[in-house]
């Protein structure tokens, strides 16, 4: 196949976006596809570029500043990315970007005017998953249980009645717990909105809910083992996600059948309930009284070497190179059936 690698992204997390697109550049090309890298805020990467960008796929311990990145992706999108070859003659394109517009929709909008396959989600279900806010209602009318939350502007009063402390504040649009923070009583909650904004206009207060994070990949419509994650660190942070040794994740989770199968269902359930395809990663918080909530769903799950949607996959017996390569048949079929039923 011609694949082109869509990555990079003007995100805080283009590091992660280019640290994934390391390791599916890697094993595409060493299973014979001619493999090309797009970073969609500059176009077409050199062999240099690639090598300074991709680097070893490591993604260090801070975010990225975005600064004029952002300027420059609109540019591609607007009128620079449907004139590249390696991507008008692409037989699909292999999204490696999260959060922002490419993870959004955004760039799903795009890439259907285009008219080439790619990985993932349509448009809707990437806006959808993007936006917690609408995912949860999506989620709690599907019957997927979710913690109980406010929209910004909220007062302490109003999160001691209704959610009670510790509370989660986190950017309604955005990954990887970038401008996240745990607030333990009200006089942290005004500074934590304050992070959140930075992120996104939309700041979301959540319901903390104690206990052990799992997660579920959807392969297809098939869930994927169940797997723990056990942070070093009190949450599952931007350090302890992209650091080696800074969380253990356990695949399969040691879990009873009835309840693995639970949140296999369940993951599914939020999977349809967004219209995703493809594939895609849904976690959930399980709680000390044994109740299941539902956090969120990743439409184009992290692919680094400590990515959690590889271990679920390798539980399953699929190892990386193959998952690569599931992940573009999905797309070349949605994309032969989309042209089907347009014809």
């Amino acid at each position: 196949m011609r694949i082109a690698v869509l990555a990079g992204g003007a995100t805080p997390e283009r590091a992660v976006a280019f640290a994934g697109a390391a390791q599916i550049v890697a094993a595409l090309r060493g299973r014979g596809h001619t493999v090309h890298v797009v970073d969609t805020t500059q176009g077409l990467l050199s062999q240099v570029e690639e090598g300074r960008l991709l680097g070893g796929g490591t993604v260090g311990s801070e975010p990225t500043e975005v600064g004029e990145l952002a300027e420059r992706e609109r540019a591609m999108l607007s009128n620079g990315l449907a004139d590249l070859p390696a991507v008008r003659e692409a037989d699909v394109l292999f999204l490696s970007v999260h959060g922002g517009s490419g993870e959004g929709g955004t760039l799903q909008a795009v890439l259907d005017v285009i008219g080439v396959p790619y990985t993932g989600s349509g448009p809707l279900g990437s806006a959808l998953a993007m936006d917690k806010d609408l995912a949860k209602r999506l989620f709690r009318a599907a019957g997927v249980p979710v913690p109980a939350w406010f929209m910004t502007p909220v007062a302490p009063e109003d999160v001691t009645t209704a959610l009670g402390w510790p509370v989660i504040v986190k950017p309604s649009r955005g990954g990887s717990t970038i401008g996240l923070t745990l607030v333990k009583n009200a006089k942290g909650l005004d500074q934590a909105v304050t992070l959140a904004a930075r992120y996104d206009d939309d700041v979301m207060v959540e319901q903390f809910i104690p206990g052990r994070e799992v997660t579920v990949g959807v392969l297809g419509d098939v869930p994927l083992p169940v797997g723990e994650i056990i942070p070093k660190h009190e949450l599952f942070d931007y350090e302890c996600k992209y650091t080696p040794g800074m969380s253990e994740e356990v695949f399969p989770a040691r879990l009873d059948t009835t309840l693995t199968r639970q949140l296999q269902e369940l993951a599914l359930t939020a999977h349809r309930a967004l219209k995703l395809g493809g594939y895609s990663r849904v976690d959930f918080r399980l709680s000390p009284e044994g109740d299941i909530f539902c956090l969120e769903a990743n439409t184009l799950p992290g692919m680094t070497r400590t990515s959690l949607l590889p271990q679920a996959a390798r539980a399953a017996g699929i190892d990386f190179p193959d998952l690569c390569e599931r992940i573009c048949r999905l797309a070349r079929n949605r994309g032969a059936e989309g042209a089907a039923r347009g014809g």
